[in-house]
């Protein structure tokens, strides 16, 4: 039986794995060939294990989320915020899920710099997002929220740290695991590449440093 990290508040939920490898598969049509992998706040580690990179660097703070990393994940249990020790231009994807939510505006200013430094000149950076706008009700059930994102203030936001964004999608998943997203993997699969995403309250952004941002 896997074990429980001791965060009753983020549990680990078994199917949670097989709904992960199809997002995985899902990404891997925008990131065919990734060499180095980064993923940031891994948790228990659903992506970056099912990801295929030759490389795979995870950053968590939570240290009891190290039991959960497959073989071969270089999972760090440091603060995201400073990309500890990634090399400048080293990583082809960088991929976040429900993460840049939970920083400030300060946390952000020091964070998104790091993701240029480390990305190569091709890399990209991809997140999965709760998007305010669809889910607003909701966003702030959880109290570790810090900022507002949204399909329409993303873009403008990326920018300010010199990424363009190449694809938005502005409901790709359901708010929450919890919700009615279907479990079993094949009608996950179904669902992704639906053109119809009801209950969709999560983006999917695909974004690359802008020339001018490569230029430094």
């Amino acid at each position: 039986m896997t074990p429980r990290a001791p965060d009753a508040g983020y549990p680990f939920l078994e199917f949670r794995r097989g709904v992960w490898r199809e997002i995985a598969r899902y990404v891997r049509r925008d990131a065919p060939e990734v060499g180095t992998l980064l993923e940031l706040g891994a948790g228990y580690c659903d992506f970056i294990n099912q990801f295929p990179a030759r490389q795979r660097i995870g950053i968590e703070r939570d240290p009891a989320m190290r039991r959960f990393a497959a073989a071969g994940v270089d999972l760090r249990i440091a603060s995201a915020a400073d990309l500890p020790d990634v090399a400048t231009g080293s990583v082809d994807l960088v991929f976040a899920s429900n993460f840049l939510e939970h920083l400030t505006a300060e946390a952000h200013d020091r964070l998104l710099p790091e993701i240029a430094r480390v990305l190569a000149p091709a890399g990209q950076l991809i997140l999965l997002q709760p998007n305010h706008r669809r889910c607003a009700e909701h966003y702030w059930d959880d109290p570790t929220h810090r900022t507002v994102f949204s399909d329409v203030n993303i873009t403008p936001f990326l920018a300010r740290h010199g990424f363009g964004v190449v694809k938005l999608i502005p409901g790709l998943l359901p708010f929450s695991m919890k919700s009615r997203l279907p479990k079993w993997p094949l009608l996950v699969r179904l669902y992704l590449w639906s053109p119809f995403k009801p209950l969709g309250a999560q983006m999917y952004v695909v974004a690359r440093k802008e020339a001018r941002h490569l230029e430094r």
